[in-house]
């Protein structure tokens, strides 16, 4: 799928009585709003920088000009005073989330120097320039009293590495929220009977992330392969090679039903325009489906590396959170409880079926297994591990009152033994325990799956929930 690029709003504001006044004042407050605008500008992201808007007119068109550019998010740059009925009209309008910045244009004002002006307009005229802090209340009373949620970053326009760490993680969790909304999620099959803890309100997912839900057929999937051509089987092969550590006991009859399932899943994905998918089928007393669904893991895992995360045991929700670690850049694996470490003090965790290959501790091997445990079939799986290092686990959660929340914990994957059955599975180490956060995180109600992804993300995921009106809890 081709992913539109973020449209980001950049307005400053001033007062328009001051020009006169103070001479250079706007061009100097205008040239801090470009060098926002410069700051904001990187691949897939699109600016629409409306300047300063000084007067309630201006104001009007300003909210006009956002809604027709359509853009995702506005950044509020306040250079200095001005009033709030200026700002009120240009967000109400664009109805869109709304960073405040109070930045200031240097660390400090150099005292001596100002005083030494000797000129008290001009004195005034520097203070302005200065005097970011000022309206800020101002806005945030207004904003209060309207209803309009808000959000500010506080810091210095340049040499402030935190403030523009804040301001790109606004920037990176609005492109998350926008990449979601334009997801198409596949539905193949139906729920794992009795795992009561994945359903979920379909109608919900999409009210909550503006996600598509598009359901597929296995029937489709069988049909496209038995269609497949035998040269991209013969390749599909070859790739597998290639991309994973292939167990010599794989036998060649394994490793082409699973191919010929790869080339029909890519298929499938290009015919649907998905972005995601959910999945299970025991496919019983039909062979042709039952073959589809035991060779599915190799392809599901080259899509989820690809780009296109893919959850088993039909679980919705966990596929929304793989698709949001997916956005991140941060991978997005399926994953579960496997055991308790209370020697190592780790917790093991991993799934069977389809694994992340970009984010594994070195080759992701293919393993033959005589049994999947809990399905329908026979065939070869993936094992591996997440890399060493960094993980956050993040969960999509039934919140209760007919919303959704956020449940995050950000821990550190470390080496050690894990249990060598075909599947992937890793240890995982948190700062409050593994005891404690087993206990934390149980408390919160998930399902039993949950997406991890390499990096420690919990504050960028705080400000999807933020962007999108959810809660976001994090447990450690």
């Amino acid at each position: 799928m081709d992913t539109p690029p973020l449209r980001v709003g950049l307005f400053g504001i001033g007062l328009e009585a001051y020009w006169p006044q103070f001479a250079g004042l706007k061009a100097r407050l205008e040239g801090y709003v470009a060098r926002v605008a410069t700051r904001l500008a990187r691949p897939g992201v699109e600016i629409v920088n409306l300047g300063l808007v000084d007067n309630p007119d201006r104001a009007q068109a300003a909210g006009r000009e956002f809604r027709r550019q359509d853009v995702d998010l506005i950044f509020l740059y306040v250079t200095t005073y001005a009033l709030s009925s200026t700002v009120l009209p240009v967000v109400q309008r664009a109805r869109v989330p709304v960073i405040v910045l109070n930045l200031a244009p240097t660390a400090a004002i150099d005292y001596r120097a100002f005083n030494r002006l000797g000129d008290r307009t001009k004195m005034t005229g520097e203070w302005l320039a200065h005097c970011s802090a000022c309206p800020v209340p101002e806005i945030a009373n207004v904003f209060k009293r309207a209803g309009i949620p808000f959000h500010e970053v506080t810091g210095v326009l340049e040499k402030d590495p935190a403030c523009w760490r804040e301001i790109d993680a606004w920037v990176e969790a609005a492109r998350v929220a926008a990449g979601m909304a334009g997801n198409r999620l596949g539905l193949l099959g139906h729920t794992y009977g009795g795992m009561l803890d994945i359903d979920t309100d379909a109608t919900l997912q999409s009210v909550t992330f503006g996600t598509h839900l598009e359901y597929v057929e296995v029937d489709e999937l069988t049909a496209l392969r038995r269609s497949a051509a035998p040269a991209e089987i013969a390749r599909r092969e070859a790739e597998f090679h290639e991309v994973f550590a292939v167990d010599a006991d794989c036998t060649r009859k394994d490793l082409f039903e699973a191919a010929r399932t790869s080339v029909a899943l890519d298929r499938l994905v290009s015919d649907h325009r998905l972005g995601s998918l959910a999945y299970y089928y025991q496919g019983t007393g039909v062979a042709e489906n039952e073959a589809t669904l035991a060779s599915i893991i190799l392809g599901t895992s080259l899509l989820t590396a690809r780009g296109v995360p893919v959850a088993g045991e039909y679980e919705v929700k966990n596929a929304q959170a793989m698709k949001i670690m997916d956005l991140f850049g941060a991978g997005g694996s399926f994953t579960e409880y496997y055991a308790m470490d209370f020697k190592a003090d780790v917790v093991l965790m991993g799934h069977d079926g389809p694994g992340h290959i970009v984010i594994a501790q070195g080759k992701t091997r293919v393993r033959p297994l005589k049994v999947y445990h809990g399905k329908v079939g026979r065939g070869v799986s993936v094992e591996m591990s997440v890399k060493h290092g960094p993980v956050t686990l993040l969960s999509v959660i039934e919140a209760g009152g007919g919303k959704l929340a956020l449940l995050c914990a950000e821990a550190e994957s470390v080496p050690g033994p894990i249990l060598e059955i075909g599947n992937t599975n890793s240890r995982y180490r948190f700062p409050c325990g593994a005891r404690e956060f087993v206990h934390r995180w149980n408390s919160h109600g998930p399902a039993h799956h949950c997406a991890v992804g390499v990096g420690h993300l919990a504050d960028k995921i705080e400000k999807l929930g933020a962007l999108l009106n959810l809660e976001t809890i994090k447990v450690c």
